[in-house]
């Protein structure tokens, strides 16, 4: 019987230990966010810095309200996929704020230079707020894309906070003296 329990024992030690051993030796790849294409991943991929990598969160935020204004622009009463996209375009707009404002975070925490990347994002709420909110109030079909409208409105306004405080947490840069 002693030996039973040792096999047991045995068993059970392999049965964990091999499997917690292969998920940590296998690498996981980068995860691509599912709301850029392969292009703009590969550009926030290249920027590097975080700077740059906010001002193309919030281009690519533009582009998605340009293409929402579009689709407004151009509705098609027969339009199966009509909402499908809208909802798309809303959500791929969110993540793109949402990624913008937690580089700020991570710009902040490392102390790195990103001033032009809160002027970019800045300047690109001033304008996606309002649009967002014109849409809640008086969209067409907001029925069908409600509840990821409300997402991304909050989202940009969360987005707001975040640059007001990098604002006031960012250092003036260094003032180049003279040689004398």
């Amino acid at each position: 019987m002693p030996w039973f329990n040792k096999l047991g024992a045995a068993l059970l030690l392999v049965s964990i230990v091999i499997p917690a051993h292969t998920s940590a030796a296998a690498p996981t790849p980068q995860k691509k966010k599912e709301y850029l294409s392969e292009s703009e991943a590969d550009r926030i991929r290249d920027a590097g810095a975080t700077g740059p990598r906010i001002v193309l969160f919030t281009k690519f935020a533009s582009d998605r309200i340009k293409k929402l204004q579009y689709e407004f622009a151009h509705m098609d009463p027969a339009d199966q996929k009509r909402s499908e996209r809208l909802n798309g375009l809303i959500n791929s707009y969110a993540g793109c704020i949402d990624d913008a404002a937690d580089l700020i975070d991570i710009g902040i925490e490392k102390q790195q230079d990103i001033r032009e990347g809160v002027k970019a994002l800045q300047a690109g709420l001033k304008e996606f707020l309002p649009y967002l909110q014109g849409l809640a109030a008086d969209g067409l079909e907001r029925e069908t894309y409600k509840i990821n409208l409300d997402d991304a409105i909050e989202a940009t306004q969360d987005a707001g906070k975040e640059v007001e405080r990098a604002s006031k947490d960012l250092a003036p840069p260094p003032v180049r003296r003279k040689p004398s």
